[in-house]
């Protein structure tokens, strides 16, 4: 499977100088929110993740193009109209759930409500605490 452009996303959001390198500590803070942060901490990350361009909230088209890169890390590569739809249609549920105001955009204290309300999504957070 390709992890380029997931990679590509998770190197950006763990960047936070944006100047094209980690330095050690970015790499330690971040691994450092993964393994012990809470569970907001957690989520403001995963959030930073979505918000590709970093303007604080996250579009269909931001989300849809990590949900792709997700996809094409698990060996599920888009290939033709089939796999594009069930993108489209996964993107459609995670803002008619996320999207409080149906401003069609996700704000980091929707994402976080959304989140901390949902139970799979806080027991696939609380993987991370099993690590080490």
């Amino acid at each position: 499977a390709s992890s380029g452009q997931y990679a590509h996303y998770v190197f950006n959001s763990i960047d936070l100088d944006r100047n094209g390198s980690l330095s050690f500590e970015e790499f330690v803070a971040n691994l450092s929110i993964l393994l012990r942060g809470t569970v907001d901490e957690k989520l403001q990350w995963t959030f930073s993740l979505y918000d590709i361009n970093g303007d604080g909230c996250i579009t269909k088209e931001e989300m849809k193009e990590i949900v792709t890169a997700i996809y094409e890390l698990m060996g599920k590569v888009p290939e033709g109209c089939e796999e594009e739809q069930a993108i489209k249609e996964k993107v459609e549920r995670l803002f008619e759930k996320m999207d409080r105001n149906c401003d069609g955009k996700i704000t980091l204290d929707e994402f976080i409500e959304c989140c901390t309300k949902d139970e799979s999504i806080r027991r696939s957070i609380a993987v991370f605490d099993t690590i080490f």
